[in-house]
């Protein structure tokens, strides 16, 4: 029986180890290879903001669950202390009592052998197994492997993998800069993104295309409107162009539930809701679209709360959402009685647009006999009290002056 031994931090797993595991198994004829995530690994640091061991298996395991030949093994990171090669490559022995094990590492780690703690030992047990990337490689590989022989007495093999040019610390490094997608599995991707884990944040397209996927398709111009409406806006009012773009696409993901959805997703989060009237029943999606924007897409306290008052707004908001709130109210696909000028004011004096928009919306309910949100009250309330809070300011201001 034949048996290969993969190991690494897998930190994350990517497309690039499950390519290079098939080329190894196909090219080897192994019965088995076996993926072995480090739990705490003896010769590097794990970098800063890694998930824990038991993160790490988990993603592999996602990773290589319909890779033929292939079994992940728990092996290392079920140990809290650092995890030696030659003590897994025993314990795989004890497991495999009369197989061939073959090692499979990357140059560098190769051309490092001899450091390795009972590398005699070890090369007594294993064929190291090289993953060769460029002829510079192959060369250097060649020039080791008789070195090894003649020493050890073991035949290294080689096997060419250029398939993928990428490494986990590249990858980290692409995950902050909204990049990387298309090197890792979706459901790893998704759960990155969920957890924010490397400080990953969100491909625009994927995400754009997650939430699409969750609106009804006449819903979709007016979120694609909300969105460029809402990077328009943030740049004139000095808003974090990324949070009102993540919020923008968010804001509308639960719009097409029904009242029952909208309410078991808030009861399963411990949150009591009153008898609802019609009214109300129309502001869910907002609470529910707040609470999926960070349970499904990991998004800051800020945009949940961006989302969370995009209907109704409310006292005291923060830019962040006035822009939201805005956006949604004056995307392109708008078209309203007052909606030319409310665009316009929106890049004037965003709180008199506020106030425009949120006493719109008083006058529309109220003409059709429903009752205003009383969050709406308040904000309107807020801004009419702010208005004469800055008018006395600015006139005792001016008496300062005249004085």
């Amino acid at each position: 029986m034949k048996v290969g031994i993969f190991g690494g931090t897998f930190n994350p797993p990517h497309i690039g180890h499950v390519l290079s595991a098939m080329t190894a198994a196909n090219q080897l004829c192994l019965d088995v290879l076996l993926i072995v995530p480090a739990g705490v690994p003896p010769h590097k640091p794990i970098p800063a903001e890694t998930p824990s061991a038991d993160i790490r298996y988990f993603m592999t395991m996602t990773a290589f669950w319909n890779v033929d030949r292939t079994v992940v093994s728990n092996l290392e990171v079920k140990k809290p202390w650092p995890s030696y090669t030659i003590d897994t490559v025993l314990a795989i022995r004890q497991m495999y009592p009369d197989a061939d094990l073959f090692l499979l590492v990357g140059t560098d780690m190769f051309l490092t052998i001899e450091t390795w703690k009972d590398h005699k030992k070890l090369l007594d047990i294993v064929t190291p197994v090289v993953f060769s990337r460029s002829s510079n490689d192959r060369r250097k590989i060649n020039h080791y492997s008789k070195i090894i022989h003649d020493k050890y007495d073991v035949t290294a093999e080689t096997v060419i993998n250029n398939a993928v040019q990428i490494s986990s610390s590249e990858l980290r490094e692409m995950l902050t800069k909204r990049e990387g997608v298309r090197y890792i599995a979706d459901t790893n991707y998704s759960y990155i993104i969920k957890n924010r884990f490397y400080s990953a944040k969100p491909n625009w397209d994927w995400l754009r295309s997650r939430a699409h996927s969750m609106l009804c398709e006449e819903r979709i111009p007016h979120v694609d409107g909300c969105e460029k409406e809402a990077l328009r806006l943030a740049k004139r009012w000095s808003v974090d162009p990324d949070e009102a773009r993540e919020a923008a696409i968010l804001h509308d993901i639960t719009k097409r539930l029904t009242t029952y959805d909208h309410l078991r997703i808030l009861e399963d989060r411990g949150i009591k809701v009153a008898e609802l009237g019609h009214s109300e029943e129309k502001l869910l999606h907002s609470k529910t679209g707040a609470l999926l924007a960070k349970d499904v897409f990991g998004v800051s306290e800020a945009v949940a709360d961006a989302i969370m008052w995009h209907t109704t707004g409310r006292a005291c908001m923060s830019t962040l959402e006035k822009v939201i709130y805005l956006a949604d109210y004056i995307e392109p696909t708008r078209d309203f009685p007052g909606v030319d000028e409310l665009r316009r004011l929106a890049y004037r004096n965003m709180d008199k647009a506020l106030k425009m928009g949120l006493e719109m919306t008083v006058e529309d309910l109220t003409s059709r006999g429903i009752t205003p949100n009383h969050t709406t009250i308040d904000a309107i309330n807020y801004v009419n009290a702010n208005k004469t809070r800055t008018a006395r300011s600015d006139s005792i201001s001016h008496y300062d002056e005249r004085t």
